[in-house]
């Protein structure tokens, strides 16, 4: 079947006239873009402003307050203080990771070799960020790390907050802070301001004392939950041996409550010697008399808690101590 003669000179008059069209506006049609610029997001950290392009191409995580939750949004590392992980965490299986190994001796020279563009760091490893920025200068290090003088449990959700917005993960990171709040909210309900309160820390089978607010992991517990110490110490330590004390001065002192981090739990597996908490503690002629020991009022934080600070392991801990607290109450 032929095409009709008026179609076909319909169709040629109109390109006729386009083309008239272009020649008269003297300009081409410009061509559109193929591609859109990479996407990217402001963050404010303990240094300053960053942008960061998102999602980050190479990814270097350093502050073990951080691992379990980047481990549990699936993030890819291609570098990491994988020493430095509690097997808890699932990338101590990735043999794709390049360890940087531990603070004390890290080979930051691996972290040059997975040109990272962006590099997590805080707590232990903040004393190398100066070191690894003139190694990896067009890197983008953010430290999180909790600021002194900041309520300890505000930093830790500002540090959630702010790693959700990095690898759009707000949805998450808003789930893991509620649960860290609800957890809160439960043990300070169940806490009779009446009830005297210490923090120990033990290692190597030893004991140490961990001062309110400045006492390594337990110490901010106590302004996060408003606890009555049982014991105060002057120029207390924040170091993670907290201070010495004998079992003579808990003793004479009669806590109420003991909340206990053993620091060697973690480590269990590969020390032979390993004594456990529980046992120096409840198992402590000198501490017999103790009412938290008589009660079975003791509360310790997750086994892995040294090299796991993050806000997954204060939720469980708050959890833990919040049925602690129910159950006596309701005793």
């Amino acid at each position: 079947m032929s095409v009709p003669r008026t179609l076909t000179a319909t169709s040629v008059a109109l390109v006729g006239l386009l083309a008239l069209a272009g020649c008269a506006s003297g300009t081409e049609a410009e061509p559109q873009e193929t591609s859109a610029a990479a996407d990217s997001v402001t963050i404010e950290d303990n240094t300053g402003t960053h942008e960061i392009a998102t999602p980050p191409a190479s990814v270097v995580a350093l502050d073990n307050r951080t691992f379990q939750t980047l481990s549990d949004w699936g993030v890819e590392l291609s570098g990491g203080a994988v020493a430095l992980m509690p097997e808890t965490v699932s990338y101590v299986d990735d043999d794709a990771i390049v360890d940087i190994g531990l603070h004390s001796e890290p080979n930051l020279e691996a972290i040059v070799a997975v040109e990272p563009d962006l590099i997590i760091s805080g707590q232990r490893f903040t004393q190398h960020n100066a070191a690894i920025a003139d190694l990896v200068p067009d890197a983008t290090i953010i430290d999180l790390e909790p600021r002194e003088g900041e309520a300890f449990d505000e930093e830790l959700k500002r540090q959630t907050t702010v790693l959700g917005e990095v690898f759009g993960k707000q949805d998450e990171a808003k789930e893991l802070v509620d649960d860290f709040d609800a957890a809160i909210e439960r043990a300070r309900a169940a806490y009779d301001d009446a009830d005297t309160v210490m923090a120990v820390n033990t290692s190597g089978g030893e004991i140490g004392y961990l001062a309110p607010t400045v006492g390594r992991s337990l110490g901010p517990i106590y302004d996060i939950l408003g606890l009555t110490p049982a014991l105060e110490v002057d120029d207390a330590t924040d170091d993670h041996q907290g201070d010495e004390i004998s079992v003579e001065a808990i003793a004479s002192s009669n806590p109420d409550w003991i909340l206990v981090l053993d620091r060697d739990a973690v480590f269990a597996a590969e020390t032979p010697d390993y004594v456990q908490a529980a046992e120096i503690l409840e198992n402590s002629e000198a501490l017999a008399g103790v009412t938290a020991v008589q009660e079975g009022q003791l509360v310790y934080m997750p086994t892995d808690t040294y090299l796991n600070e993050g806000i997954q392991t204060y939720t469980t801990f708050f959890n833990d101590l919040a049925d602690a607290l129910e159950k006596s109450a309701g005793a």
